[in-house]
């Protein structure tokens, strides 16, 4: 029987695509397999991408696994996974020196800092076992990297044309798969290459001689596997979460919106997702604007796959624009979807491209929006002025605030006086406080070094232990939409908020 591996590391992320449907079991930090070494049951293996290199989870014993089964089989490595693969990453974006971690060394390639979001085409411009025959063609998915720019002398196989990098307009190809010399080891940083290609799975499976008895028996496992993984919160947690049938219908919605960037939006939305998925819920999250970064910790944790409207288009920027996203989630499982915002709220309201704001897309569905500010650079009171003065502005465009957190709060007793004050001036159903939460001295964020098991379990607990989550699912409510504010509509109640 046909066997194939799929990673289950912390910080890796196995469900963050279905990998062509082709992995039949986990793959753990010991390198064993149901009890046996992992290269004595499988004919290859898929590393999935993640922060498996921030998160340095590679034992010598998976290590030793790994490159057993490299002799015989096939590896593939996406993105982290490729990481893994190549010899030295820099994970220092924001360092003012180079921090280098060690990957495997099977393929020739060091990785530096280049962020990258794009939904991708890409040339096949080599052969490996995977591109057998399709040099000259095409292939799509997409990226999601913090450390892209891809330096050494392994053989290319794929050329991503890509728009952006590192939050600029900057359109070029950049190279985003290599392979070994036998052909047998491949790295990309194209997420999805499996899921939106088939006659690449079809090429893993000629490699494997495989039947059609065989493609059966790997599809079964697979589905097993499936379920398997989703069955637990986040990796080697031992939280199970329920299993429960759903109809297909439109979620509820929510947006966690705030009055800046590094406000904790990211770190909130993780932790109401996580929760929510713990008592049984399936949740989805999205993103508005390009950096679907923010919503990996989430999908970490929730085990959901990045979809094609995970990014709610603003202007040019971004996946799939909010109308199409609404049909999309018309029929989907979701009981809740929840939509972390991008910078302030109202950052680019007064842009001639429409939407181009949060606060825009949230009037545009009728989505309730959660505020949120953090108190540990003004203060709680410039917090409370912030949230406010926000809150008022959205209310007078037609848009639902339907509660407020305050983030890193110092002082019980400010915060009652400031919770007073914002709860008179907005109405709304709740305020709520997260106290200061230090997680490590770097990897607090996805734009540096993040390493998603202890940020995502941090955000976790902290929402668990401040929110009421009953409060949080009464806010939301199903989407309709009604159309984009006018520009000229959007000064005016700028101008007369100020």
């Amino acid at each position: 029987m046909m066997r194939i591996g799929l990673a289950y590391l912390k910080g890796s992320v196995p469900a963050f695509e279905d990998f062509g449907n082709l992995p039949t079991d986990i793959v753990k930090e010991n390198g064993l397999v149901k009890g046996e070494p992992a290269h004595k049951v499988l004919d290859g293996l898929i590393i999935p991408g993640g922060s498996i290199i921030e998160s340095g989870s590679i034992s010598s014993d998976f290590a030793r696994e790994v490159k057993k089964i490299s002799k015989d089989g096939f590896i593939i490595g996406i993105c982290s996974g490729f990481q893994v693969l190549g010899e030295k990453t820099n994970i220092g974006r924001r360092s003012p020196y180079p921090i280098k971690r060690e990957g495997l060394g099977l393929l020739n390639v060091n990785f530096e800092p280049m962020i990258n979001n794009d939904r991708v085409e890409a040339s096949v411009v080599g052969e490996s076992f995977m591109t057998k025959g399709l040099v000259g063609t095409n292939i799509i998915g997409f990226h999601c990297h913090t450390y892209g720019a891809i330096k050494g002398d392994a053989k290319p196989i794929f050329y991503s044309k890509i728009k952006r990098s590192d939050y600029k307009d900057n359109p070029q190809e950049i190279l985003s798969g290599v392979c070994n010399d036998e052909g047998n080891i491949v790295g990309t940083l194209i997420h999805g290459c499996l899921d939106y290609n088939p006659r690449l799975v079809e090429n893993i499976l000629k490699f494997l001689d495989a039947n059609e008895t065989d493609k059966k028996k790997i599809l079964k496992l697979n589905s097993l596997l499936i379920k398997k993984i989703k069955s637990e919160l986040a990796i080697d947690t031992n939280i199970k979460v329920p299993d429960k049938k759903r109809e297909p219908g439109c979620p509820l919605m929510i947006m966690i919106a705030s009055t800046g960037s590094g406000s904790g939006k990211t770190f909130i939305t993780t932790g109401i997702a996580g929760a929510l998925r713990k008592r049984g819920f399936k949740v989805g999250v999205l993103k508005v604007g390009p950096d679907v970064r923010d919503i990996v910790p989430a999908l970490y944790l929730i085990k959901e796959k990045m979809e094609e409207y995970s990014s709610i288009r603003i202007a040019k920027l971004g996946w799939m624009p909010l109308e199409h996203v609404l049909k999309k989630l018309k029929d989907s499982t979701y009981d809740i979807v929840i939509i972390e915002g991008v910078m302030s709220s109202v950052t680019g309201m007064l842009n001639e491209k429409t939407p181009y704001s949060s606060a825009e897309i949230a009037f545009a569905a009728d989505i309730p929006v959660i505020l949120v500010s953090n108190c540990s650079k003004g203060g709680i009171e410039s917090a409370a002025l912030d949230i406010v003065a926000h809150g008022k502005l959205m209310k007078k465009l037609g848009i639902e605030i339907g509660g407020v957190i305050l983030n890193r709060v110092y002082d019980d007793r400010i915060f009652l006086k400031a919770s007073d004050f914002i709860k008179h001036t907005l109405d709304c159903d709740f305020i709520y406080k997260l106290p200061k939460v230090d997680i490590s001295e770097r990897g607090g964020t996805p734009e540096i070094e993040i390493k998603l098991e202890d940020f995502s379990l941090t955000a976790l607990k902290t929402i668990e232990e401040n929110i009421n989550l009953s409060k949080i699912c009464s806010v939301a409510r199903k989407p309709s939409f009604r159309g984009y504010i006018p520009i000229k509509v959007l000064e005016g109640k700028f101008k007369h908020s100020l």
